[in-house]
Parts: C-alpha cells; structure tokens; sequence
C-alpha cells in the first residue's frame, strides 16, 4: 500500500507521538521536493543546487533573477527530481512543477535517459509576467533504468525572475507521521546548529512531528544559554531526553523506542539524524515524501557529502562484507568519491543517471518506518559501527528495501579524514564480527584469513595498540552476547584504557616535536608492492634481524601504508586529519609478543568461532527486544 508523510501545509504542532488522534488527511497533492537556487550556508557551493549555464544570474535560496542572455539550470545534485527512483518504488506517474515568474523568459522542463542524453518535456514563454504561476507536468514513465527530470530557464532580450518552485504528486489517502530523532554526546555546538537549522526552515520543520534530542553526554545541551533560544524556537515540538552513554546504537534507538511506545496505530516513522551535520533542511521534505509514497514499507536514506569537501559526494549506493570486516563498498555504477560540480568525458554533469540499488544507508540521515521496527525488532546494543549497517541487512532479510535517494543529502564529516588508529576500531572489528554471525554463512577460514591479514600488517607497521585493539575485539567475540549486556558502555572505557599503553596511538601537535629537522626528512612510499606478500616476509626479516632501510623519517598520512612505514626504525606519521602527528618506534620484543598472543587467539577464533556465532544468533530476538532496550534505558514499562 501507499504510504505517506505530513504534507508542509500541517501545522507544525502537529499532536506528539502517542496521542490518540487519528493522522491527517492528505491534501490532494504532495510536497516532495522545493525548487532550491542556493544552500543554507555560504559554506557550501551554490552549484550543487543551480548552474548559471550563459549570461549572468543572481542566485537566492528560493528564487533567481536572470539578466537577459542568460541560462540556468538546475540539472543537479538538489535540482534533479530523480524520476528513475520514484518510477522504480512508488506508484507516482506524473510530476507537476510550479512556480512564479516575473518578467520575459522561457520556462522549460527537461528529462534525460540511462544515457543522460537529454528531452524537452514541457515548455512554457512568459511575456512581462507580473507574479504569473505557471504548472508543467512530466510523466514520469521512461526512467525506470535510470535518468532525471529538472527545469531549465532563459532570457534573450528581458529580465526573469522565478520563485517559489515547487515540485508535486498526487497524494496519497492518509499519511504516518515522521518523528526526528537526534542522538548527541558532548557535541553542544553542533547540535544546537543542527537545531537552529531545523526551526530556521519553518517549511521543512512543518513536515514531521517531534524532534527529539537524545543526550548521552556529560556537557549536556541544556547547560547552554543557546539552547533556551532554539528550544523557543521549536516550541512543543522539542522532546529533550538525557540518559546513560550507549553511544549511537543506544541513542537513535531511543528514538525508535518512544515513536513505537503506544498501539500500532500511534506509531511514528523516524528520521534518525547525526548531530554532527551540516543540515540541508529540505532533506525533511524528501525523505518524507518519499517513503510516504513507496508501494512496500521501505527505508529512505539520505547521502553524505564530504563536510571538508562540500562538492564531493562520499557514496551513491554501498554494501558491506562482513566476512572481511569490510563497509563502505560501491555498488557497481554507484558515484563514489563523486565531484559533483565536475564534468564526465562527454562533458555532461557529475549525477547518479543510473538506478542503483543500495544495500544499507548510513544513519547520518536515514528514515526509518515505525512498520519494520515492529516487524523486525530494534537496533542491537553494539553501542556504535555496524548498528546502521546491522538493521538494514536484517530489514533486508525480512524483505524490506533500503534506497539511498539521490538530491536528498546532507554534508558530514570525510571519512578519509578520519585516522584508522582510533579506539573505536574495536568496535568496527567486533561488531563486524557479529553481523558476519548474523547475515553471513560465517567463513571460518575466510575471517580467520582477513584476521590474520590484518594484525600481520598492523605489527610489522608498528601499529601495536591497533593489533591489541583488534585482538581485544576478536576474544570479546568470542565470549558470547553477554558482551552486549550493558549496551557496552564498559566494553568503551576498557578499550580505551588498554589503549593507554601504547605511545604511537597518541596525536600530538607539530610543536610538540624535539626531533632536529634533519631527522623528520619526508620520505614518500615508492608505490604499491607487486608482490604484498613476498614484500611481508621481507618485512617480518628486517624486523627478526631487528633493522631498517631508514633509522627515522616523516611519513605523510597518504603514505602511511604497512609496506612503507615498516621499512623505519622510527616513523614520525601524520595523523589522518592531519592536524598532528603520531610516532611509530621498533619494538622487538612487543611484535613478537603480538604475534604469539595473536596466534592463540586465531587458533581459539577456529575452534570457537563458529559456537560463538551460533549463540549470538540465538540471542538476537532478546538483544533487539523492547523489554532489552527498556532495561538498557532503566524504563519500567509495566
């Protein structure tokens, strides 16, 4: 069946999650998508939304006035209405564009194929407009492989000016109402700009219900003078929750847990969203519309865009392999890496033209149906990583999709900014583990090989905490689902005293550095080993023979591969975020005291592995349940 979100015409306080108030009516025609000319933030490249194509055009958030000669089009990233997408999981067969013009000008819509060769669908002269609305419609009936719809507009001799466009589709007979869900730890500005994004779009806003705030911190939100100002802002639309660290997993699924407290039929949909964002408001509106409008309950994700690189798009669609501890992987077509203002060899823009199917969807900004939680259960308690990617393969495993929708993005922060040799790695390891127990065959011998790549480079690298950290990840593993009792709120604080103990886990900043200059030389990597493991047992000699081609030396971060730095006595690393550095020494006897540790620990991975995977698979109803998650929140709900 259809189904729907609130329309941005429903007041914005609309009744709280829980009331017994049936939902609102759908008007007869539904807000998916507003014509944008600009960003929310001079931060961000106004290209993305709009392209002045010929002449010269003055570009606002919601209208653009054009000179005559000139020619814009919004043939982008958030100007494309992503037909291929609505054609392939909603029942809607026509788009209406609307929009007020002043002045002499052409309006047209256009569309393109799989091929992004592209048509003219509807065309529309305006002669001294004075506020006229003009309607164009586009079936949306040819994209089912791939391709878009957007407007073009053009001046010759005269002056246009467009505002107020908005894209609309038949609506459907009622429509669920989308909660927000925040979940924040020690984040107190960007949250409270999150926040102030969210109540600065009155529109937006007036498409979902509650926004809730789940802070887990000890420098909490409503310490701040700024947070009685955002708090008036969003009046009774607020719900501010405080509780106990259970990092991600903990805090988004408190969202969850309130939206489905009551009866089935006072349930919210939820858009989980990081506090950490650079927020494109009307990602409320499309994300919304969207999943109202899909034929089969489904999860609608928004996409990332690299926060440092605002034009560059992180991934269009990706799987993971948990099997190799692996996430993040394209899915063949998908952009990755995408700069989105860039041209493609046929000189036509950067966009996702083909459909691709994702697998999961970051949580970043991702809804989720109140319908697949009661259906599938809640989050595990894997306190952060793998959370996201965990529901969506089990939702999957029920038979409900996942789609990353194009245009629909916000801006967070790179990944490939982020250093590898952090304590949250224990997490990505163990809780990859335990999806791999969960939604994989569990290859014994194939995660025991990827194990054994792993901490093999890792030692020889000099990255001793990383190995420690990994092997600390296995053997919890191995201790069974009891490890998830508390929300591994200790699993946190352990892992991060044990990596206390190993210097090259600390950054430090530059000026830190006593090492005379001449010993921190920048010695770059001579490129990719033709042979990684020939190139590995070359490296585990120097290190049996206890030697080095380089005493010392500085390794830029772009450098600090395992076959590179592993040829230093002492590597001086940039950190990935290349805000300091990081000091990688020898240590001998320590490597070789991993390696045994190591090799006990795989031993004990092949012969216990396999239970292991079969008692989490025997828990997993209780972990997800609601009386688990109530026990987690200290909730009595009897």
């Amino acid at each position: 069946m259809l189904r729907a979100h609130t329309d941005a015409d429903t007041p914005a306080d609309a009744s709280p999650s829980g009331s017994a108030e049936p939902p609102p009516q759908a008007p007869a025609r539904l807000l998916p998508q507003r014509g944008l000319f600009d960003g929310p933030s001079g931060l961000v490249p106004e290209d993305l939304y709009s392209v002045v194509e010929a002449g010269t055009a003055r570009r606002r958030r919601d209208s653009v006035h054009l000179a005559p000669a000139t020619r814009v089009s919004t043939n982008t990233y958030f100007g494309r209405f992503s037909a291929t997408y609505w054609q392939r999981w909603t029942a809607v067969s026509e788009v209406e564009v609307r929009l007020t013009v002043s002045g002499t000008g052409r309006v047209r819509v256009l569309a393109s194929d799989t091929n992004k060769v592209w048509r003219i669908v509807a065309s529309h002269d305006v002669e001294q407009a004075d506020e006229q609305v003009v309607a164009l419609t586009a079936a949306v009936d040819r994209f089912l492989d791939g391709g878009g719809i957007w407007v073009q507009l053009s001046t010759e001799t005269g002056e246009l000016t467009v505002s107020g466009v908005e894209w609309t589709v038949a609506a459907p007979a009622a429509m669920p109402r989308t909660d927000v869900a925040i979940c924040t730890f020690n984040r107190v500005d960007d949250c409270l700009n999150t926040l102030a994004a969210l109540a600065g779009d009155p529109r937006a806003l007036a498409t979902v219900g509650a926004v809730q705030v789940v802070d887990q911190g000890t420098d909490p939100l409503e310490s701040r003078e700024r947070f009685a100002e955002v708090s008036a802002a969003l009046g009774d639309q607020l719900r501010y929750v405080r509780q106990p660290n259970l990092g991600g997993a903990g805090g988004f699924t408190r969202g969850l847990f309130d939206a489905t407290a009551g009866a089935p039929e006072d349930d919210s949909d939820v858009l989980l969203m990081d506090d950490d964002v650079l927020l494109e408001p009307e990602i409320l509106v499309r994300l919304t519309a969207f999943a109202a409008c899909t034929t089969h309950p489904t999860i609608v994700g928004g996409q990332m865009l690299n926060l440092l690189h605002p034009a560059h798009l992180h991934i269009s669609a990706e799987y993971a392999d948990p099997e190799i501890l692996s996430v993040g992987l394209p899915v063949k077509g998908a952009l990755e890496e995408a700069y989105l203002l860039g041209l493609d060899e046929r000189a036509l823009p950067i966009n996702q033209e083909r459909r691709v199917d994702t697998e999961y969807n970051g949580w970043w900004s991702c809804l989720i149906p109140a319908v697949i939680v009661r259906e599938i259960g809640y989050p595990l308690p894997l306190f952060f990583q793998w959370d996201d990617i965990e529901f969506g393969y089990r939702a999957r495993a029920h038979g409900f999709p996942t789609v990353s929708l194009p245009g629909a993005g916000v801006w967070h922060a790179d990944f490939g900014w982020k250093d590898w040799d952090e304590w949250h790695r224990y997490f990505n390891i163990r809780n990859g583990l335990i999806t791999a127990a969960l939604h994989t065959g569990f290859s014994t011998r194939r995660i025991t090989r990827r194990l054994a790549q792993l901490l093999s480079q890792y030692v020889v690298a000099m990255h001793y905490g990383l190995a420690v950290t990994l092997l600390t990840a296995v053997e919890d593993f191995l201790d069974g689902p009891d490890i998830l009792h508390d929300g591994s709120a200790a699993a946190a604080a352990e892992i991060r005293r044990i990596r206390a103990a190993y210097p090259e886990t600390v950054v430090h900043p530059m000026t830190d550095s006593a090492d005379d200059f001449r010993a921190l030389q920048v010695v770059r990597d001579v490129g990719t080993p033709g042979s990684e493991r020939l190139t590995w047992l070359k490296r585990v000699a120097y290190l049996v023979a206890d030697r080095a081609p380089h005493p010392t030396g500085f390794v830029p971060a772009g450098d600090a591969h395992w076959w590179h730095v592993s040829t230093f006595e002492r590597a001086v690393v940039t950190d990935m975020g290349e805000t300091g550095y990081r000091v990688r020494a020898r240590d001998r006897a320590l490597a070789l005291e991993l390696a045994r540790r190591g090799a006990r620990t795989l031993r004990r991975f092949v012969r216990e592995g396999p239970g292991a995977a079969q008692r989490y698979r025997d828990e997993m109803s209780t972990l997800t349940s609601r009386e688990n998650w109530a026990r987690l929140y200290g909730l009595d709900e009897e």
